[in-house]
């Protein structure tokens, strides 16, 4: 995007809100992430920063570049980690600040769906780590459950494993790892997406998903990867 529009970029959106408490999903997401963190870390579409407080805990993690790009949600973010000093804030979009980057990893949870082209932006995440770096993508999964709330949360896509591997190879990253993750989300969202043609998550039912649903499940894929699921997690290296 050009740096008129990262001017006037507001995210309408409501997920980030409703997901803000849902501390084990999170949690859970990260587990898939550290062991390729490393230090120095970028977050691009960090929101509101409830992802990037997950990250900065991570054991391995000394510094966060934390980049975001909305209006309404960079004052939140800003305000977040002005006191840490293992946090800096940038306002725009990669392609603005990808010449001054240098990470060990680059994340991105649930943030390239929003992008009109995930190629260019693979490509621009690929020039911000150094070689040997990482990518560290999640992503929602199958295009058959796009409804309702994709539409509303301005996603352009869902991924299958198969389209997300060639799209990251394109690049010129060599995935290490593309499963699909959170089985029981498949139906979760299909109802409220599909069938119930909702536009948004209500915050209660975030948290209840989060206490009953997650730590099962976490605990039973982190035995069996499941054959199929409503997100995807892609792990890939800058040779």
């Amino acid at each position: 995007m050009t740096h008129e529009a990262t001017e006037t970029f507001e995210y309408s959106g409501t997920e980030l809100d409703a997901l803000a408490e849902a501390k084990n999903y999170y949690a859970w997401v990260l587990r898939q992430f550290e062991p390729y963190i490393g230090r120095n870390v970028i977050e691009v579409g960090a929101g509101i920063g409830t992802f990037s407080e997950f990250i900065i805990g991570a054991p391995t993690v000394e510094s966060l570049v934390a980049i975001e790009p909305a209006l309404n949600t960079f004052p939140h973010l800003e305000t977040r980690f002005s006191a840490n000093p293992k946090v800096s804030v940038r306002k725009g979009y990669l392609s603005e600040h990808k010449q001054t980057l240098a990470g060990d990893s680059i994340v991105a949870v649930n943030v390239m769906e929003h992008i009109p082209d995930d190629a260019e932006f693979l490509r621009d995440a690929y020039a911000s780590v150094i070689s040997g770096g990482h990518l560290l993508l999640f992503v929602p999964a199958l295009p058959a459950l796009f409804g309702t709330l994709d539409v509303a949360f301005e996603h352009h896509r869902r991924y299958t494993r198969t389209s997300a591997r060639k799209v990251i190879e394109a690049a010129g990253w060599k995935p290490i790892r593309i499963s699909y993750m959170n089985l029981p989300g498949i139906a979760a969202w299909f109802m409220a997406g599909r069938v119930l043609k909702k536009t948004s998550i209500a915050a209660r039912d975030a948290r209840t998903y989060d206490r009953f649903v997650v730590p099962l499940m976490s605990r039973i894929e982190s035995l069996v990867e499941p054959p199929i699921g409503s997100n995807i997690v892609a792990i890939a290296r800058k040779p």
